[in-house]
This record gives C-alpha cells, sequence and structure tokens, in this order.
C-alpha cells in the first residue's frame, strides 16, 4: 500500500504475511498497522534518528492496565522523549487517537507526539510545564530529539 511518505519499500523486508522488524530484530506479522510502523521507522531511521535509540511496541503500565506504544524514541540519557502512534491507513485520525497517545504521555512525559495512519502525520511538540500543545509542520529535527 501507498502511504503518505517517501517509498522505503525496498529497505523493508517481506516473505509473505511476515515483515522483518530492525528494532525487534524478528519476524512480525503483516498486518496494515504494522506497514504503517515499519514505514515510519524507517523514515524515522532516514532522519538520522538512531536506531538503538528507537523502541518498538514499548510496553508501558498505566493505571494498572497494560498498554503499548508503537514507537517510542529515546534521547541520549536514556529517558523517552517522543512517541509514535501508528494506525492503519484506513483508520481515521480522531480524538479517539490522540487521547489515546496523550494517556501513554501522562505514564512517559515526552516532548514530541507523532500521530500517523501513514497518510495523514500530525506531528507535535508539548510543552509540559505550560500544558500546551504546539503542532509541527513537519516530523521533528532528530538531533532536537535525541540530543
Amino acid at each position: 500500500m501507498e502511504l503518505n511518505l517517501p517509498n522505503y519499500t525496498a529497505l523493508i523486508r517481506t516473505c509473505g504475511d511476515k515483515v522483518f522488524d530492525p528494532i525487534r530484530q524478528k519476524q512480525v506479522k503483516l498486518t496494515p498497522e504494522e506497514w504503517v510502523r515499519q514505514n515510519i521507522v524507517q523514515h524515522l531511521l532516514a532522519l538520522g534518528f538512531p536506531q538503538g535509540l528507537i523502541a518498538v511496541e514499548q510496553p508501558i503500565a498505566f493505571n494498572g492496565l497494560k498498554k503499548r506504544c508503537d514507537i517510542v524514541v529515546y534521547n541520549r540519557q536514556t529517558l523517552p522523549s517522543l512517541i509514535v502512534e501508528c494506525k492503519a491507513p484506513h483508520v481515521g485520525i480522531t480524538q479517539k487517537v490522540f487521547d489515546q497517545i496523550a494517556v501513554y504521555n501522562l505514564k512517559l512525559n515526552v516532548e514530541y507526539l507523532i500521530v500517523t495512519n501513514g497518510l495523514q502525520h500530525f506531528c507535535c511538540k508539548v510543552n509540559l510545564q505550560k500544558g500546551k500543545v504546539e503542532f509541527l509542520y513537519d516530523f521533528p529535527d532528530a538531533a532536537l530529539v535525541v540530543g
């Protein structure tokens, strides 16, 4: 499926209904959401985010519930700095999706959030002290996120 990202198809290794995740270092089921996730991972790598600072399907616990963040990028001090919430291309980006990533951020307190379905990308910078969110025109600069 074509996404609103550079074409990373040549870099993404698929085999039947599986795709190799370079971050988790294993084959995973190739779903429409996973296709978006793997393309976003490739995009982050192309933007200069270090592979060693990216986590995929990062488990977190919140109010006794076990959740998983699609992608978390850590800074060089190993603190979470960016969360990406991926949806399948046919899933609309709604307030519910923003609420989901906001809940994750109550636990992780990151400065940058991205919500995407591969076709639409919403990138935000969060000012935790002022409780404000600023929408960005593009993905945040890797140097600002990881330090």
